[in-house]
């Protein structure tokens, strides 16, 4: 099985830049997409970016393009999200997760392992 562990979230201000790591464990090598997600209180989650293992390939959401960077350091089992011009609109938990063969990585469900989630609060 694979574990997920996000780290680096916390509060910066509105123009600020964070970067969270996701590191992974476990038994499990992973040879498909990793990706984040988010979730804003009272909001559904929602899919921010993504990353192929080899790191050559990545998805954004419109929502972030130009301004969040996705990341992987295969030999650390470490992902990462650069976020760069954060605004309270990016606050939400910031969820790591490890994607099932094939699928829509866009979508949730394409997903097989989960982070417990980090909190990025964007203060205006």
């Amino acid at each position: 099985q694979v574990q997920l562990v996000e780290s680096g979230g916390g509060l910066v201000q509105a123009g600020g830049s964070l970067r969270l790591s996701c590191a992974t464990s476990g038994r499990t090598f992973i040879t498909d997409y990793m990706g984040w997600f988010r979730q804003a209180p009272g909001k559904d989650r929602e899919f921010v970016t993504a990353i192929s293992w080899s790191g050559g390939l990545t998805l954004y959401a419109d929502s972030v393009k130009g301004r969040f960077t996705i990341s992987r350091d295969n030999a650390k089992n470490t992902i990462y999200l650069h976020m760069n011009s954060l605004a309270p609109e990016d606050t939400a938990v910031y969820y790591c997760a490890a994607a099932r063969t094939g699928g829509n990585y866009y979508e949730g469900a394409a997903y097989r392992y989960w982070g417990q989630g980090t909190q990025v609060t964007v203060s205006s």
